[in-house]
């Protein structure tokens, strides 16, 4: 199996890296931290190929792209991962710049990580893109209004993706993590429930996209809440969310 992911020097990344590693798998990861990166690339089997990227660049990721498919042809799974969360409100002028990097990163990185592999693929006839979406697109969680709006946009692209590639042989497939124990949500000052480990998600995810289902929620008790969430009246959600614990700004 030939397997491109993107943030893969910590949490959610550096889960699926070990997991797909340890199946023998060839590799390509990209993540900014070149330290941290290259600490995991010696930790894993050979055949890992890494990439240091920020994936807003889409130049950089269509370089890494072209020299990843040279080495391995098409990749049988592409996972778009990289993604950041920082507590937001819109009254603070700060924040704004922050809202920008929330989005550039969780949805339009996905967008130039995809773009390079899409043509290599379809010509195949084969291939997953997945990308790494969550519950927190479902409704708008206060004090978290960047991540919020983020995850939503890309559940919506994926669905979109999805439906353009129909026929081609290449399957676009949404995860939504609820709550992994990753340094992400390590200093969440609230309660996470069914909260899960991040190489118990990382196993649950390549069940997942090896089923070939195309949307998923994990762990699946998330699945429920979620859509409690989503069809919960407006006045019943503002209530109940009025004061629950927000995220830290950066």
């Amino acid at each position: 199996m030939v397997v491109f992911l993107t943030g893969a020097s910590s949490g959610i990344g550096e889960a699926l890296a070990r997991h797909y590693a340890g199946q023998g798998a060839k590799l390509g990861l990209v993540a900014r931290r070149a330290d941290l990166l290259e600490t995991l690339r010696q930790s894993l089997p050979a055949g890992v190929e890494t990439y240091v990227a920020d994936v807003r660049d889409l130049g950089a990721l269509k370089a890494a792209a072209a020299d990843f498919i040279a080495r391995n042809g098409p990749p049988d799974l592409v996972i778009a991962n990289a993604g950041i969360s920082h507590g937001t409100l819109t009254e603070h002028a700060d924040d704004s710049e922050v809202f920008r990097q929330v989005l550039d990163i969780n949805v339009i990185g996905m967008v130039n990580t995809f773009h390079p592999f899409v043509a290599a693929m379809r010509k195949a006839g084969r291939g997953t893109l997945a990308g790494v979406a969550s519950v927190a697109g479902y409704r708008g969680l206060p004090g978290a209004g960047a991540y919020s709006a983020s995850k939503a946009a890309a559940i919506r692209y994926l669905e979109s993706l999805r439906v353009e590639l129909r026929g081609t042989g290449v399957k676009v497939a949404t995860i939504c993590p609820g709550y992994i124990a990753t340094p992400m949500t390590e200093k969440n000052p609230y309660p996470m429930p069914f909260i899960l480990g991040a190489d118990d998600f990382a196993r649950r995810f390549a069940r997942v996209v090896a089923a070939g289902r195309d949307y998923a929620v994990i762990p699946w008790q998330m699945a429920i809440v979620a859509k409690l969430l989503a069809i919960l009246p407006n006045a019943l959600y503002d209530a109940a969310f009025a004061k629950a614990g927000r995220k830290p700004r950066k």
